[in-house]
């Protein structure tokens, strides 16, 4: 075994170990009287609930590993059985459906009912339904941080002071009764500055696939790439070991000139970058990223990836301004930009990631994405001159994965793709 297969190895088993420790804690909180938040990826508050010793529970989380896992088709048809319409999230009938079904996590444990719901509202409107389904489910704590939405592409004075003001007066008096514990807001400090230091690595994993061949595929290895920083985990020092140990992986496969691992091992050529918007489909995840990798397509950047924060545009957690770094945090979300700011992202990766062009996987029920797309889609192919492409799929229901459908609009795209360069439009 090489010396980088080993350090492969010991950051894939870190983040294994990460995840299985965090939810054996999670089975046994009512063992040990640890208290529990649940709360989601975009806008998440973990290092201030970790700074209450409070463990977070996400449920997009536990959507996508029981999509993984083959699981949630028989969660989301216990969840229509009770009512709940075909159009609904399939994340939010997954997770109900999980919830009635025993509610039993990843690692085949009970999840513990939450202390607290804490919704962080960064431009997905699904979240306000979902918590309430929630807590008719639980009959716990709810309190909600509004995040204001950047109509206008920047985050205001008046809009930083509006999320702080929340979180002083709200959100930190219900972690503080839900935990029994005093806001401590230098333990605060410290799990931001970790976080820091973990997001410099993670920028640096991420912006290595401007080299060619790139050492990476940010959307179907990114997504394993950001699990420890958009989940549980931020704040930790497990999370700074696990980015340190990952760009050291990264950094090998660059001065060795190797792409990226895909599901049949290290990529051959590189013929096709590519960059993607929209989530990708979980039930059938690893046929989709082979259709990428059969064909020599290596995406570049993804705005998948930045749900959780769009930390390579500059945003790093600042400790010496607590609550006013979580704020923009929260307003800095993908989710919680605008149209406008989305293009204007989307075309800078085209062009700085020297991507052949752009590809929206359109997902049936995630309006937070999907919105938009189309128009998205024309924007960025007039501004860079690369040609863009669509496919639709879902996140958590198979019903709505035709993998035929798919494999032919992606060959054909990558067809087009060809054409251009030979017509002269080149890389």
């Amino acid at each position: 075994m090489s010396e980088a297969q080993v350090r492969k190895d010991r950051s894939q088993e870190r983040q294994k170990q990460m995840i299985a420790e965090h939810y054996r804690r999670l089975a046994r909180c009512g063992e040990t009287g640890e208290k529990n938040v649940y709360t989601y990826v975009p806008g998440n508050l973990t290092e201030l609930m970790r700074s209450f010793h409070a463990l977070p529970v996400l449920p997009e989380i536990n959507a996508l590993q029981s999509g993984m896992r083959g699981k949630s088709r028989d969660y989301i048809a216990a969840a229509e059985r009770d009512g709940h319409s075909e159009d609904v999230c399939t994340y939010v009938k997954c997770d109900i459906g999980m919830k009635r079904s025993g509610n039993v996590g990843p690692t085949g444990e009970r999840l513990p009912d939450p202390d607290l719901l804490l919704l962080s509202y960064t431009g997905c409107f699904t979240f306000l339904k979902w918590f309430e389904l929630l807590r008719e489910e639980y009959d716990c704590p709810v309190v909600m941080l509004h995040v204001p939405y950047q109509g206008d592409g920047v985050i205001t004075d008046a809009m930083r002071k509006y999320v702080v003001d929340q979180l002083r007066e709200k959100v930190i008096p219900a972690l503080e009764k839900a935990t029994g514990r005093a806001y401590d807001e230098d333990l605060l400090r410290e799990n931001l500055a970790r976080s820091a230091k973990a997001e410099d690595d993670l920028v640096w994993v991420l912006q290595s696939a401007r080299n060619r061949p790139s050492p990476i595929d940010a959307y179907f290895g990114g997504v394993y790439y950001i699990g420890p920083i958009f989940s549980a985990f931020r704040g930790t020092e497990d999370a700074v070991l696990y980015y340190r140990e990952l760009r050291e992986e990264i950094e090998e496969r660059l001065r060795l000139g190797k792409g990226p691992v895909t599901p049949d091992g290290d990529m051959g050529e590189e013929r096709f970058r590519v960059v993607v918007e929209g989530p990708p489909n979980w039930t059938s995840f690893r046929e989709f990223w082979k259709m990428f990798s059969d064909e020599g397509a290596v995406v570049v950047a993804s705005t998948y990836t930045k749900v959780g924060g769009t930390y390579d545009l500059g945003f790093r957690h600042d400790p010496s301004r607590p609550l006013e770094t979580l704020a923009e945090y929260c307003m800095g979300c993908y989710t919680n930009l605008n149209l406008p700011s989305r293009v204007d992202l989307l075309a800078r990766y085209v062009e700085e990631y020297a991507a052949d062009g752009l590809l929206v996987n359109s997902v049936k029920s995630c309006n937070s994405f999907s919105a938009g797309q189309l128009l998205m889609l024309r924007e960025v192919e007039k501004r860079t001159g690369k040609p863009a492409g669509f496919i639709e799929s879902d996140l958590v229901d198979p019903r709505y994965f035709s993998a035929a459908n798919i494999k032919n609009r992606l060959e054909s795209w990558f067809q087009m793709i060809e054409q251009k360069r030979s017509g002269g439009g080149g890389r």
